[in-house]
């Protein structure tokens, strides 16, 4: 028998949830509360002692799939990992399904994303490709091909 239920969210830490914010709306994610959380009490749980973090969770179209972006203002952040080459070890990246892979990606470049490699056709079933998003998170976006 298995322990979890579900996957409740995705974390990824920011300097700007106002740019992340703007850029996972564009990409169709929905901001669901934005709030901040400090004492004693989080850093139990994070470990970090007396914290404080302003938090914005963003809900996918189909309220199945959360990402909990996260403004560290105490303590100050500690290391930096937005440019890590895709083959680094830890959490790296999020992928979400998406319709009309070009005309999202163009929607998503004018908001700053850039391409990561390049879009790859895999046999026919979806097309795939990782961007640099907002402070170069990770991202990848794969579209289904129809009729697969």
């Amino acid at each position: 028998m298995s322990a979890v239920k579900r996957m409740d969210n995705v974390g990824i830490v920011v300097e700007s949830l106002d740019d992340a914010i703007s850029f996972f709306t564009e990409l169709g994610l929905t901001l669901e509360g934005r709030a901040t959380i400090d004492g004693e009490w989080a850093g139990r749980v994070t470990g970090l002692g007396d914290q404080r973090v302003e938090i914005a969770m963003m809900v996918t179209p189909d309220g199945h799939s959360r990402l909990e972006l996260s403004r560290f203002l105490a303590p100050s952040v500690i290391a930096d990992h937005r440019s890590a080459p895709v083959n680094s070890l830890g959490y790296l990246r999020v992928m979400f399904a998406v319709e009309k892979l070009d005309e999202t990606l163009e929607r998503l470049e004018a908001q700053g994303a850039t391409l990561v490699g390049e879009i790859v056709d895999y046999q026919g079933i979806y097309r795939l490709c990782y961007i640099r998003g907002p402070e170069g998170i990770l991202v990848g976006l794969a579209e289904e091909l129809s009729g697969k």
